[in-house]
């Protein structure tokens, strides 16, 4: 089996993906601007999503503003719909991208997916619009072109996630725990090998599936660390060279308040119910 071969089968094999994103977790190493000295920068462009503009909740509103401080600092700040983002897709990408956008039956999957065709074309940073910026300064994210990710772990047998103070360290493990990294945030040049994975396996389960493809897994984090895992196994490089880091610190930047009143209907995916709602939000 090639090298190829094996980085699929470990991506898409559940326990060894976990495993492998567990061993990539334990190698965190700092954010320094030393690393990786960019050739293509990452641009200093802050992107949003909300599918329809006209109605975005009250408190999804207060977290969108307050983002709006970065512009002192130099950063754009632009936020997409549902029409704004099929159209940046059909022009930057074309035909196949918007049949694939299209057939994301959910406004969170329609987030998912354009955040990949956005950043894989222009590069910045992808931030939800649920987040609630902290205040901590970003201008360290963007010393290096590394792609800079959120690892999470979730713990099956309390049914939670773990805070990252218990994870991260290297001596705590269970089998029931899984390791993921998260599709939020997303800080990348444009044209990173690892968003491209994650677009190029979203496009092709979309556009290949008979039935109701799953949202996590075909859009969102779980496809992200799929490709992730491929790309780690396929790079050649040692810790410090590797064009990825898992930041152990995003809550110092961000956290996502709990709860927001959207979270309670059917705009939440984890409430959506196709046999009620119809096939789209």
């Amino acid at each position: 089996m090639d090298l190829s071969d094996d980085s699929i089968r470990v991506a898409e094999d559940d326990e060894l993906r976990s495993s492998h994103i567990r061993e990539l977790i334990q190698e965190i190493v700092p954010v320094t601007s030393a690393t990786l000295p960019a050739s293509i920068e990452i641009p200093k462009v802050l992107v949003q999503f909300w599918h329809d503009l006209e109605a975005i909740p009250k408190d999804v509103q207060g977290c969108l503003e307050s983002w709006q401080q970065l512009e002192t600092l130099g950063f754009k700040r632009l936020l997409f719909n549902d029409a704004s983002a099929r159209q940046f897709i059909e022009t930057q990408l074309g035909k196949r991208h918007v049949n694939a956008f299209d057939l994301c039956h959910h406004p969170a999957m329609r987030c998912d997916y354009f955040r990949l065709c956005y950043i894989v074309t222009r590069g910045g940073f992808y931030v939800d619009a649920d987040e609630l910026y902290q205040g901590t300064l970003c201008e360290r994210l963007f010393h290096d072109k590394r792609l800079k990710l959120q690892p999470l772990c979730y713990d099956k047998a309390s049914d939670s996630m773990l805070d990252p103070s218990v994870f991260l360290q290297t001596q705590r493990r269970s089998p029931g725990w899984i390791y993921y990294v998260n599709n939020n945030p997303i800080i990348a040049p444009r044209g990173h090998a690892v968003i491209h994975i994650a677009l190029q396996r979203a496009t092709e389960i979309l556009l290949n599936c008979s039935g109701t493809p799953e949202i996590q897994s075909t859009t969102g984090p779980g496809n992200l660390s799929a490709s992730l895992v491929r790309h780690s196994i396929t790079s050649t490089t040692n810790v410090e060279g590797k064009d990825f880091l898992l930041l152990s610190d995003w809550a110092t930047y961000s956290i996502s308040p709990w709860p927001l009143s959207y979270r309670n209907d059917q705009r939440n995916w984890r409430l959506w119910d196709p046999q009620r709602s119809g096939s789209r939000l």
